[in-house]
């Protein structure tokens, strides 16, 4: 039972999720949120306040552009991508306090939290094999 409770508490106190990054962003929690995806799937679409900085360039930038004491959460793609974990270790070595976002930008989109482009907002779509969809009531 130690070990168990050990592991889940440590998996989220370095884990998060969509809709708990969403919540955190309505109620103005402190903490910068990085993209950590390459330049064309940032240029593609993101996460509406997150700031680019691809896991490779992490070392170099994020010490000029963040201050150390903020909380960072990372993403990337998806679950079957590990750039957000080499972007949470890449935050970790240089001492920041750090959560990778499981999910990342796809299970975002999938819950249809607010996503962006260089030319605007993109259409909000909520996926009913990740989350509870229910039918808009009329007044």
């Amino acid at each position: 039972m130690t070990d168990a409770l050990s592991y889940f508490s440590a998996k989220l106190a370095l884990e998060t999720d969509a809709s708990d990054v969403y919540a955190a962003q309505k109620d103005g929690e402190r903490f910068i949120l990085v993209d950590v995806r390459g330049d064309e799937a940032w240029a593609q679409g993101r996460i509406r306040g997150a700031v680019h900085m691809p896991y490779r360039e992490i070392a170099e930038r994020a010490p000029r552009e963040i201050d150390a004491a903020t909380p960072v959460v990372v993403y990337c793609w998806s679950p079957g991508c590990n750039a957000g974990a080499k972007g949470a270790l890449e935050f970790a070595k240089l001492g920041y306090a750090v959560k990778e976002m499981i999910g990342g930008y796809e299970y975002w989109v999938r819950e249809g939290q607010p996503t962006e482009n260089d030319e605007g907002e993109l259409p909000r779509v909520f996926d009913p094999q990740v989350m509870v969809v229910r039918a808009k009531v009329e007044s």
